[in-house]
């Protein structure tokens, strides 16, 4: 850690993101604002040089007088977690990281790998990595008129409520490309702003021409669905246990194949006005 304390840092900036406190330096300040756009929502400015988590950046560029031009490189603390001659995959690599490590030790949440929508009054959560289909599923039910609350992680406090996770969308196309950040609003949605309790919990994985013909999974399957995406599980298997239990206590949790994401979002939102009912 000294010898990158020694590289020689032009600016930087410290915040709080769910009670931790998160600093990032680089070496060039022409990349500053691209860095805080790849902050987590909601994080806040700190003062003060005291950080759990410390990243640093040494951005490209030619130095004077040399032909020789420099590689970007990312620590995180003191371990380097990527190198590239591009910027791109560096400030990805940077996006990728923080949202993990917020999400693991995050103070008073619990984050599962989820799309979340909002739809009268109570959550819609579909666990999933990424390329799961999860985003596509939430795009969709956000266009059929449910509330945006995340693409990425069900934030979850200890009442087995949602929490919003603004970030925008981050759909691929069908080649599995580079994604694109699209907002809410661009799909004719909103993005919801209240913690909600959860109404439905979907497992699910697209199949072409598949038939929605989900079975009901009991509470004890349930929980171990959303254990399986569940960033924390390893470091605090009985608060994740837990805040899970109180998830699944009111929620209908499904499982099944699905077809075409807007056919499927149809039925998922007749379904969770449904199980609101006590149908």
């Amino acid at each position: 850690m000294d010898k990158i304390d020694r590289l020689g840092w032009a600016a930087g900036i410290t915040f709080v993101s769910y009670g931790l406190r998160i600093g990032i330096r680089v070496s060039s300040p022409e990349i500053m604002d691209r860095i805080k756009g790849l902050l987590p929502p909601k994080a806040k400015p700190a003062r003060g040089p005291r950080v759990e988590r410390l990243y640093s950046l040494i951005v490209s560029g030619t130095k004077a007088g040399s032909h020789v031009r420099r590689i970007n490189v990312l620590y995180g603390d003191a371990v380097r977690l990527a190198r590239s001659k591009d910027t791109e995959p560096v400030l990805e690599a940077l996006e990728r990281d923080l949202q993990l490590y917020v999400a693991e030790w995050a103070r008073r949440r619990v984050f599962v790998h989820a799309g979340v929508v909002g739809w009268r009054g109570r959550a819609i959560v579909i666990p999933g990595r990424t390329m799961s289909g999860k985003t596509t599923l939430v795009k969709a039910l956000v266009e059929a008129g449910a509330t945006y609350y995340s693409d990425e992680y069900a934030v979850l406090d200890e009442r087995g409520r949602v929490h919003p996770y603004p970030k925008p969308l981050s759909i691929r196309d069908n080649g599995g490309g580079r994604a694109k950040e699209i907002l809410p609003e661009a799909l004719g949605g909103t993005t919801g702003v209240k913690p909600l309790p959860v109404g439905l919990v979907v497992t699910t994985s697209y199949r072409e021409a598949a038939r929605w013909r989900p079975r009901q999974l009991l509470p004890g399957r349930a929980v171990m669905a959303l254990l399986a995406h569940t960033v924390s599980v390893r470091r605090k298997p009985e608060r994740a246990l837990t805040v899970l239990r109180e998830v699944v206590a009111d929620a209908l949790v499904l499982k099944g194949v699905r077809g075409e994401a807007a056919e499927t979002a149809e039925k998922l939102l007749r379904r969770a006005e449904q199980a609101a009912r006590g149908s």
